[in-house]
């Protein structure tokens, strides 16, 4: 009769317990994500940087979150709430994968999506939290253990998945602007026919004015780097390991 008192009691306490609120997504969506500050501006800048180029050639998509604490909550229904919520990895793939640090709690998880589960298993999530992340962040190398830790996920995951996903609407191609471009072509050859070969009217050659630095890279299209572009609705089954230091 005590025993029942005591696990009535604790699934009470457990059905009303606070949990810890999950952070929104980030917008503009970021792949590393510290609210603590522990990392500096280059850090922060390097890993997004090598997980967006991951993300960018194989779809898979590897989020970093660092918060002071889990107020509490347990470290792996916390990460469950929060990669669901989000939507880390693309849907119907799957493929995402957490690295969460509370870093007051002295606790770390890597939280991995259904699709990731065949090569990010259990026993290496948790060799890689014991073996690589742990004696960095003894040494208060919090940057060096998260480098490492995505490095030795790459090369497990390697092969899994490859971006064959359809780029946005900004990078498909439209049967008018290759008409456009044909007619210039065309425009062009006739102003240069016309002249014999000498160009009339422009300046300082025979490309028009209108077409700036073509020739030189001064027409790029893009203009630079244009961030990650967002979490894609991946699904998680509780796939991964806990860990402290």
């Amino acid at each position: 009769m005590k025993k029942l008192s005591s696990l009535i009691l604790f699934l009470f306490l457990s059905l009303f317990s606070i949990a810890k609120e999950v952070p929104s997504s980030p917008n503009p969506p970021k792949l590393v994500n510290d609210f603590t500050g522990i990392l500096d501006a280059s850090q922060v800048a390097n890993l997004e940087a090598k997980l967006k180029a991951y993300n960018d050639s194989t779809s898979t998509q590897v989020a970093i979150v660092i918060e002071n604490s889990l107020e509490g909550d347990d470290i792996f229904d916390y990460c469950q709430r929060l990669s669901t919520a989000w939507g880390i990895g693309i849907k119907g793939r799957n493929n995402g994968l957490l690295i969460y640090v509370a870093l007051n709690d002295r606790k770390m998880r890597i939280h991995v999506g259904y699709g990731m589960e065949a090569t990010i298993t259990d026993g290496l999530s948790k060799r890689i939290i014991d073996q690589v992340m742990k004696p960095a962040f003894k040494q208060n190398d919090y940057y060096g253990g998260l480098d490492a830790a995505t490095t030795y996920i790459f090369r497990a995951a390697a092969g899994e998945f490859i971006n064959d996903l359809p780029k946005n609407k900004k990078g498909k191609g439209s049967p008018f602007s290759s008409l456009f471009v044909i007619i210039i072509i065309i425009i062009i050859i006739a102003i240069i026919s016309r002249g014999g070969g000498r160009n009339r009217g422009f300046r300082g050659g025979m490309v028009p004015p209108f077409f700036g630095n073509f020739g030189s890279g001064g027409f790029s299209g893009g203009g630079g780097d244009s961030g990650f572009g967002g979490f894609g609705g991946g699904s998680f089954g509780g796939g991964g390991s806990s860990g402290s230091w």
